[in-house]
């Protein structure tokens, strides 16, 4: 339990305005999926802006669960189905928190009024465990890591990391910053003293002191409530509206497929676009969707029709539906034009379903 003299303290040193420099930490958004199985390998799998890099025999379900702590609705969950206790030198899995440099130019790195930062959490296991948390600067290829120790009901870990003087980060939209989780790891990165220090990054010493997520099938993990803020004290998390974080999760990746539904998935309804061409021949027809938030930048986009098939469209006739091959998806970050090149076919009209990948 937090004092109330230290919560008197979080909220005297609190900033003003928006403090949390990650999305999503309460993990309330997961457009692509709420689950998982025989996950094994990298990438976003269910919640938005939660990456993941994996390279390892073990295999796991992640999922977005409403088993949290007190003033969260979900968190996250990590469950080992397949054990990898033979651990290759290079093998790794870790929880990422991928940031654009334009958004970390608070911490003032690489400048004599660097700022020390702080990571906190809410995290708990099937048992006790030992895990990493790193930051990384992608500019300057520089690393800081700390251990932190789960147990097995919900405790808030709060991590300070010192300010780094030296290695100014890009002010742009790329991949430049991020929060590493280090669930498992070869002797690669773990076969040296962990670095708890800034400098210039050294595999083994990045991971150095950490126990295996994958040892056992018995093994859980949770996590909620990720937050990122310039200081040195952990304040109390700071809350946004389900819509504010949607929006924020959609400059990184979008989809019209409704919000609990999976991109790829066979539907009768709810497709983005239907509309009239009148009747056509041979030739090619063409549809402008507006993208409901600005992308990060131009997106990978994968149209489908109704049964789920990707790089197809519904063309609809004088009878019933039918599906054409996509023959061109030109994309901006604001919007996106779909053409269809239709042979020995009429045209009355397009419906298909999108989804938009801009992640970094």
């Amino acid at each position: 339990m937090v004092s109330k003299a230290r919560q008197l303290a979080q909220s005297a040193s609190a900033p003003e305005g928006r403090k949390n420099i990650i999305i999503n930490g309460a993990m309330q958004v997961a457009q692509r999926a709420t689950s998982v199985t025989g996950v094994s390998g990298s990438g976003y799998h269910t919640v938005d802006r939660f990456d993941t890099s994996m390279t390892s025999d073990g295999r796991y379900t992640q999922s977005q669960v409403t088993d949290a702590p007190e003033g969260f609705g979900h968190a996250l969950k990590f469950d080992c189905t397949t054990a990898d206790t033979s651990i290759a030198a290079g093998e790794n899995l870790i929880g990422l928190f991928q940031i654009e440099g334009q958004d970390v130019q608070t911490i003032q790195k690489g400048t004599s009024s660097a700022k020390e930062v702080t990571v906190s959490f809410y995290a708990k296991a099937n048992a006790a465990k030992t895990y990493v948390c790193e930051l990384k600067d992608f500019t300057n290829t520089r690393t800081c890591s700390k251990t932190f120790t789960v147990g097995t009901s919900y405790a808030r870990h709060e991590i300070t990391f010192p300010a780094d003087t030296t290695g100014a980060i890009t002010s742009d939209n790329a991949r430049q910053f991020a929060i590493n989780l280090w669930l498992h790891a070869g002797s690669t990165y773990t076969g040296g003293t962990l670095q708890t220090a800034w400098g210039a990054q050294s595999n083994a010493d990045r991971a150095a002191g950490i126990d295996s997520f994958f040892s056992s099938t018995d093994n859980t993990f949770f996590i909620t409530g990720v937050q990122l803020e310039v200081g040195s004290v952990a304040t109390e998390f700071e809350t946004r509206s389900f819509g504010e974080e949607l929006a924020l999760c959609q400059r990184y990746y979008q989809k019209s497929y409704p919000l609990a539904t999976a991109p790829g998935t066979a539907i009768t309804d709810g497709f983005n676009v239907q509309a009239s061409f009148g009747t056509e021949g041979s030739g090619i027809v063409g549809q402008n969707v507006t993208l409901p938030v600005v992308m990060r930048t131009n997106p990978t986009t994968t149209v489908y029709d109704g049964e789920g098939t990707s790089g197809k469209v519904n063309l609809l006739g004088s009878g019933a539906a039918t599906t054409h091959n996509q023959a061109t998806n030109m994309v901006s970050s604001r919007a996106e034009f779909i053409n269809v090149r239709i042979f020995g076919a009429t045209c009355a009209g397009m419906s298909f379903m999108y989804e938009s990948d801009a992640e970094l």
